[in-house]
């Protein structure tokens, strides 16, 4: 009995060495894959909260008319921020969430043929959406589907283009890894159609990185700056129309619907409004050879134009300030970002201003081998128990064992 119990306990001190020194290894060691390098995050002024611009001599003066919690400007071609303010605020985003949905969901679906709708996939639209007027049992064209999500914001088209993307679930999944390869780390996807929802959120700086982004895309900027168009009413079950009915780009700059001036130069991207998140835009522009891209969310004043009136106010900033604003920030992915810490905006209102543009700092990254000393410590002293434990067993199993008794 001595003995057994003896080999045991050693056993089991052998196997409650190996589990600590598990628990203590670095994951490049306890597992088959090995973790990425922690990166730095961007420090620049945008991560803190206020209006922030790098005014040089004789540069125009920030429109005081702009009530958004959340607004930036940046030159498109560059992503130089020329001015934000609360650029990294996470908010709701409405429908504009829907440039993440096209930038990750058109390539994947660049040769898709005609689709024939089901009632399953119309089951999930939200109550109260924005629809183009899809019915189940037609077969559409890729096109028209697009144009139905650009121009309507129809989430009854974002449903059928996500199912055909590999389900509502993947899409958003493939969203939020797209958002983190354009280096967007405040966008939070839950609904792919930008439909209110517990958890979704963007940010200024996100949606103008996405907006960028469409620009670049040929079939992006076409849609996005597409005016009006037909849209099937019925159709042959090769997608063509036996009949269509127009539909019009909600986008009031672009259009200049609703009284709203279209703005010269506009080509897109997209607006949005829910109940929760307010009103919504990401709107570019081009003059001179400049190109201009600017987000604005929740406007604290004014009706449902607002949204519209201090996007012009900022894009007129933006073409004025040529040359006489240094960037406070860059759209560009700075490496392999991890999310940076964003600290907890200020109610509406001005806020502080950055009235000098500082370089962005870097944090130091954090070395890969933090923390593995100590883990290789206990390895060892595992793997030197474990001998000691086997030698012992194999020891004691060589003694020869006095008779049992028979009581």
């Amino acid at each position: 009995m001595i003995i057994r119990f003896t080999a045991r306990l050693a056993f089991c001190c052998a196997t409650a060495l190996a589990a600590g020194a598990l628990g203590l290894l670095p994951a490049s060691v306890a597992q088959a894959e090995p973790t990425p390098r922690p990166a730095s995050a961007d420090a620049s002024p945008l991560h803190r909260p206020g209006t922030h611009v790098g005014p040089l001599n004789g540069a125009p003066d920030l429109p005081g008319d702009v009530s958004a919690l959340s607004w930036l400007v940046a030159d498109a071609d560059t992503g130089d921020v020329l001015a934000a303010h609360d650029a990294h605020r996470r908010l709701p985003p409405a429908s504009t969430i829907k440039t993440l949905f096209a930038l990750t969901a058109l390539p994947n679906l660049a040769d898709a043929p005609p689709h024939t709708v089901t009632e399953e996939e119309l089951a999930g639209v939200g109550e109260g959406s924005s629809l183009v007027g899809i019915e189940a049992g037609r077969t559409y064209k890729l096109d028209d589907l697009w144009r139905g999500v650009f121009l309507s914001s129809g989430n009854d088209a974002v449903r059928v283009l996500a199912e055909m993307n590999g389900g509502w679930t993947a899409t958003a999944e493939q969203m939020q890894a797209k958002a983190r390869a354009l280096g967007a780390f405040d966008t939070h996807v839950v609904s792919p159609d930008g439909y209110d929802e517990p958890g979704q959120v963007s940010s200024a700086f996100d949606l103008a990185v996405f907006g960028r982004a469409g620009l670049t895309d040929r079939q992006f900027a076409s849609y996005a700056s597409t005016v009006d168009a037909p849209f099937p009413g019925g159709t042959h079950d090769d997608g063509s129309p036996t009949w269509t009915y127009g539909i019009r780009n909600t986008n009031r700059l672009l259009t200049g619907a609703d009284g709203v001036e279209p703005y010269p130069g506009i080509i897109g991207v997209k607006n949005g409004y829910t109940s929760h998140a307010g009103n919504t835009l990401v709107a570019a522009a081009r003059r001179d050879g400049r190109t201009l891209v600017v987000t604005v969310m929740n406007p604290q004043s004014g009706g449902g134009h607002t949204v519209y009136e201090e996007a012009r106010s900022l894009l007129d900033w933006g073409f004025a300030a040529a040359g006489s604003v240094e960037p406070v920030g860059s759209l560009e992915p700075v490496g392999s970002l991890e999310p940076p810490a964003v600290q907890k905006a200020p109610p509406a209102g001005p806020g502080p201003v950055t009235r000098a543009a500082a370089p962005p700092a870097r944090a130091a990254a954090v070395p890969e081998e933090t923390g593995t000393g100590i883990a290789y410590a206990w390895l060892g002293a595992f793997v030197g128990a474990s001998g000691v434990a086997t030698v012992l067993i194999l020891r004691m199993r060589r003694r020869p064992r006095p008779p049992e008794s028979g009581s």
